[in-house]
């Protein structure tokens, strides 16, 4: 049984607009309230702000974890929609954030690529010699490997988030303790980028989805770079996934994305994920019919446009 009527969707997407923007660096009308996992000067928001292209647009709303932010955006007391974060380029996919799209009733409304960059921030003053430790997200800390192998002094130190670190840094005046963070953090918080860009890779970067608890797919005019993800189950027969590629490949829609996930109580049997680019509406028809036919059941996560690649 499919979990989504996709034609009344597609009805959707033509007539109706939502309070969240349809585009990048569109901005709103009235400041929308957005939830980021982390606090304020996190990627998180930065995405945000690339993705509503004015920071006076949306209020940011913090929240401590991803499953967090997901109870706030169904609410939708507390917030009108949300960043979250996908997969980065040389972390991979968050497993947990796939599942907790598959769980909810959340709509992917748009996307955002960020280019990760890490930087070193500390007290005002303070030098490089002076630090004795370093804290972070692991995954930030991951990514500054070679800069800190110059500075065997140093530790570094696990943290929950980016930006809370140069936060606390700052609130209990740590002067032989840095961060690793955005240079949003060292801006808010009013500490010093003592070096800029120390990642390893360069070409480092997240996706992030713009979600909303509203199921109609506004996308704007004209279908030019949209884009479709969508959830679903399989047969356990042989062939089945191949028969669905081969069915996207024949109505030319480009894939971007698959990814699997275990279902937890159906062992060996797995949730796909799978995102597509396609050039025209009818094509988006005759790609759902096909879907249709092949799958066990699924559930069109979002309609939108194709995400532009960003500077932090």
């Amino acid at each position: 049984m499919k979990e989504e009527n996709y034609n009344q969707i597609e009805y959707v997407m033509a007539t109706s607009r939502t309070s969240l923007p349809s585009g990048e660096g569109q901005g709103g009308a009235s400041s929308n309230r957005i939830a980021i996992q982390g606090v304020r000067g996190a990627f998180h928001e930065i995405a945000a702000r690339r993705y509503f292209g004015d920071s006076q647009a949306i209020k940011i709303v913090e929240a401590t974890t991803f499953d967090d932010l997901v109870e706030m955006t169904l609410e939708g007391k507390e917030v009108d929609g949300a960043l979250m974060a996908i997969e980065n380029t040389i972390a991979g996919s968050l497993m947990h954030n796939y599942n907790l799209l598959s769980k909810n009733d959340l709509y992917i409304k748009g996307e955002v690529y960020l280019r990760i960059v890490q930087n070193l921030i500390v007290t005002p003053g303070v030098k490089i010699e002076d630090l004795t430790e370093v804290y972070s997200h692991p995954v930030a800390l991951a990514q500054c490997v070679h800069f800190f192998k110059n500075y065997p002094h140093i530790k570094l130190i696990e943290a929950t988030d980016t930006a809370l670190s140069v936060k606390m840094i700052k609130e209990k005046k740590m002067i032989h303790a840095g961060a690793v963070a955005s240079s949003l953090a060292a801006e808010m918080y009013d500490m010093e980028l003592l070096v800029a860009s120390i990642e390893d890779y360069k070409k480092n970067y997240t996706r992030f989805l713009v979600l909303s608890s509203s199921s109609s797919f506004p996308f704007g005019e004209g279908w030019d770079g949209a884009k479709c993800s969508v959830v679903f189950t399989l047969k356990h027969e042989v062939g089945s996934l191949h028969t669905v590629l081969a069915t996207l490949a024949m109505y030319q829609a480009n894939l971007t994305k698959i990814e699997s996930i275990p279902i937890p109580d159906e062992p060996w049997h797995y949730r796909f994920f799978v995102a597509f680019t396609f050039d025209n509406f009818e094509r988006y028809q005759l790609i759902m019919n096909g879907l249709d036919n092949l799958v066990e059941s699924y559930k069109v996560l979002g309609v939108y446009k194709k995400g532009r690649y960003w500077e932090s």
